[in-house]
């Protein structure tokens, strides 16, 4: 019997997403739905298991959590890279690590919905609504604002094109973003310090790295307007959080629209939770039915490729 433990599974969809039964004969499939992250647990519950499916950054895997699994042989993440796994040392362990494609539309799309959401005040005038009241708080165009591009990648250029169709001025800036990139989306590389202190809402579209850990801190956030938003799809990590919720109780920036945190899932008692200035969703950026599908039709792929002899999609 090979034994399969899919994890993270919160809204219990993953057997729903794709066809498991075209696994041969003698797979087992075990679902949780919980998120463990203690390694010593961890570690437990996946003693006897020969293959582990993880949703991309929900679970951490160190080195220790490998060292202490003999018996697993494939390991299949969502995404082509994953920050919280240590793959030399899956592979160190003999373990194969694979991976998936997404949708590439789900997260552009959510960052739009986020940025809309705080421009006419969604969450606030449905709030309102609810209680009987009527129009409380004028809304902002975005005609004529200033969007900035934490970011230029593939997400970063589609939310460029939305800014594009409602008439934004679109500009830019990363630690490697060059002028070509920027002439091929139609966008303006600024500065550092001109996106913070020009962007009318700014969006992160980074990969979380050394490098771009808390990389938006104290002192860029200080540049920015006191009119402006925050926007972050990306990673809770690339934000220091404690001056950013510092910034927003003070009302230093006008609002935040986040989908990704530092802990997560964010913890009941999150000052986060407690703002009116904020649209806060729970990292479902990527979670639409469309990446649920590619994430698990990959997933199969990858064990049957496995099962065959011929990893696929391998990562090292």
């Amino acid at each position: 019997m090979v034994q399969v433990a899919i994890l993270d599974d919160y809204t219990n969809a993953a057997l729903t997403s794709t066809d498991w039964d075209i696994l041969p004969d003698g797979y087992k499939i075990t679902v949780f739905n919980d998120n463990l992250v203690e390694t010593g647990a961890l570690a437990q519950r996946l003693a006897n298991f020969d293959i582990v499916c993880v949703m991309r950054e929900r679970t951490p895997f160190p080195s220790e959590v490998f060292d202490a699994l003999p018996n697993l042989k494939l390991f299949v993440t969502t995404g082509m890279r994953n920050a919280a796994v240590d793959v030399a040392a899956a592979n160190k362990n003999g373990v194969i690590v694979c991976g998936t494609s997404g949708s590439g539309m789900s997260t552009p799309e959510h960052t739009w919905a986020l940025l809309q959401a705080c421009a006419r005040n969604i969450v606030h005038d449905t709030t309102m609504m609810r209680e009987g009241r009527w129009q409380t708080k004028l809304g902002i165009e975005l005609y004529g604002k200033t969007l900035g591009l934490l970011g230029l990648g593939k997400i970063g250029s589609r939310v460029a094109e939305y800014g594009k169709a409602f008439g934004m001025d679109i500009i830019a800036w990363s630690q490697n973003l060059a002028q070509d990139r920027c002439d091929e989306c139609g966008v303006h590389l600024v500065s550092k310090q001109e996106l913070f202190t020009r962007s009318d809402f700014l969006s992160i579209h980074l990969v979380l790295s050394n490098r771009t850990r808390q990389l938006v801190g104290a002192e860029e956030i200080a540049l920015m307007k006191s009119e402006a938003f925050l926007i972050n799809t990306s990673r809770g990590p690339i934000v220091d959080e404690v001056a950013l919720l510092e910034k927003l109780k003070e009302k230093r920036i006008k609002g935040a629209g986040i989908d990704v945190f530092g802990v997560e899932p964010l913890p009941v008692e999150s000052e986060f939770r407690k703002l009116d200035n904020v649209i806060l969703t729970p990292h479902t950026g990527y979670f639409t039915e469309k990446s649920y599908q590619i994430f698990h039709d990959q997933m199969v792929e990858n064990i049957l490729a496995w099962h065959n002899g011929e990893p696929t999609r391998q990562l090292t």
